[in-house]
């Protein structure tokens, strides 16, 4: 599959340069174990259902040795969370909390067959960088690992608050230091990334700031995913795209596509800038200006979109406010309309948002200008719905392949949240769906694993066993746990992911033979 690089929807304005690279401690050696930097050698065939069925006791022997307090029963989630205090914050990034989530629940190998993008052991896992923050805030970069045990087995030694995910280099980033010229080093790949942060939307916002969020903001990072994903599908051709919520206020993106893994950087800032449709700070004139006719991607987001306005005018009031109230009138395009409603209007100060946008239309149909442009009217109502929904995003996060994003799965360390999937595969029912505010919480977790299999419960359990064809298996304590849905969603997305890892790889093989004997290198 090729990628479809589509016409920008907008012209990129320049992004301040950033250094290429920190100069940060060296890692650590790894425990035990051989670095595998050559190229995987043919592989047997390795049936996809089974990749997510490994015997996972190893992984569990600190579950039974250490009893972590259960949580209290916890009350109906409310409509908005506020940041948690600093005594809760310090409970959801304790060493020994941490280190039994680590131990008990983290899908490590789940984890490791996504980056890896096959069964065995590769480079694409083995030169992959790992970075770790540590409790004592000490920040580690540089970290591999060649197989999945072995990054479990230095996670559970260093217990770090969380760890990001960086690019595949050209060789062990630990041995980077090794090699004769620093030019050697550089990164190879990593999947194309997105950052959305609610904090982005305060100007817009009025239900929640700063940290905190409700269902109703929570709207906009849902039409952020609706309007991003299609665009990467449809546009640029992109099939394996995963969106994971950070734990607070956000929502990561990772396009995972070999295709996507392997652009440079100048690509990932087209593919970025194709997004960058709002200019300016909220201070400014008009954050939208955008060619006619519409590109396509700015015609269907505004179909995505429009739902959505009537709902923000709803929950949020823009235009209530006398600031809000002149902010809209200085973005529509005709003087004595602009007159004519804010005479109304001051007649009425308190008129609801969506009323004051019905007006600009009933206004406009009495011919109260004479000399109104009915298009160009219309041109600025697509903007201004565009500049109070359309995706913010943190657009230099996706720029380069050296950025460091956090891995999914982690805990945010503020909330005891877990860093979840929300949606793959372009499920948008399932994006629509999704609460953060349900979003289970580290030590919610670690107290659902001690009460599974307790009678009074009220569901029927299998005392830590399901069956597995015509066997029986012992169960991960992720699956009993409200973490289990996430894993396998996760998993279904990894699935995907290296069948068509498998496909290229065998159409590779087949034209690589068809060449013949001549065309083979040794």
């Amino acid at each position: 599959m090729g990628i479809k690089m589509a016409e920008s929807s907008s012209p990129r304005a320049q992004s301040p340069s950033h250094g290429e690279d920190l100069n940060l401690p060296d890692a650590p050696p790894v425990a035990s174990g051989d670095h595998n930097d050559e190229k995987v050698a043919d592989q047997d065939p390795v049936a996809l259902e089974d990749l997510f069925d490994d015997d996972d006791e190893e992984f569990d022997r600190l579950a039974s040795d250490a009893n972590i307090p259960s949580s209290p029963p916890q009350s109906a989630p409310a409509s908005s969370e506020e940041a948690p205090s600093t005594a809760q914050q310090e409970s959801y990034s304790d060493s020994n909390v941490m280190q039994q989530f680590y131990a008990r629940l983290f899908p490590f190998r789940s984890l490791f067959q996504w980056l890896n993008h096959s069964p065995k052991p590769g480079p694409d896992f083995a030169n992959r960088e790992f970075a770790l923050t540590l409790p004592n805030d000490a920040y580690l970069r540089y970290q591999s690992y060649p197989t999945a045990d072995l990054l479990r087995k230095d996670i559970l030694r260093h217990v770090p608050s969380r760890f990001e995910i960086g690019p595949v280099y050209t060789t062990n980033p630990r041995d980077r230091k090794t090699l004769r010229k620093s030019s050697m080093f550089r990164p190879l790949s990593k999947e194309i990334v997105f950052d959305i942060d609610l904090t982005d939307y305060d100007d817009i916002r009025s239900c929640c700031e700063k940290a905190n969020i409700c269902s109703k903001c929570w709207a906009f990072a849902t039409m952020t995913i609706k309007v991003v994903d299609v665009a990467l599908r449809e546009d640029f051709g992109f099939e394996h795209i995963i969106w994971v919520y950070s734990g607070r206020r956000g929502v990561h993106a990772w396009v995972s596509d070999r295709e996507a893994r392997v652009l440079d950087d100048d690509k990932r800032k087209a593919i970025t800038g194709y997004f960058e449709v709002l200019k300016g700070g909220v201070q400014g004139g008009k954050r939208v200006n955008i060619k006619r006719p519409l590109h396509p991607h700015i015609a269907r987001s505004l179909d995505i979109l429009k739902p959505y306005f009537q709902q923000v005018l709803v929950d949020q009031e823009p235009f209530r406010s006398e600031a809000g109230q002149a902010r809209l009138l200085q973005l529509l395009p005709d003087k004595a309309l602009n007159e004519a409603l804010a005479k109304k209007w001051s007649s009425s100060p308190d008129r609801p948002s969506i009323k004051k946008w019905e007006d600009i239309d009933a206004l406009a149909k009495t011919g109260v200008s004479k000399t109104l442009d009915t298009r160009a009217l219309v041109e600025a109502k697509q903007d201004i719905l565009l500049e109070y929904t359309y995706p913010r995003l943190d657009v230099e996060v996706g720029k380069k392949r050296i950025h460091l994003l956090k891995s999914p799965f982690v805990v945010h360390p503020g909330t005891g949240r877990v860093c979840v999937p929300i949606t793959a595969g372009g499920d948008m029912a399932r994006a629509e769906a999704f609460d953060p505010l349900t979003v289970p919480k580290v030590t919610e977790l670690l107290a659902e694993v001690d009460q599974y299999g307790n009678p009074e419960g009220g569901e029927e359990q299998t005392n830590g066993y399901v069956e597995d064809g015509v066997s029986m298996r012992k169960l991960h304590d992720w699956e009993k746990t409200s973490l289990k849905p996430y894993v396998e969603l996760f998993d279904g997305f990894v699935r995907s992911l290296l069948k068509s890892e498998m496909v290229r790889v065998k159409r590779e093989r087949e034209d690589d033979g068809a060449s013949g004997a001549d065309g083979m290198e040794f």
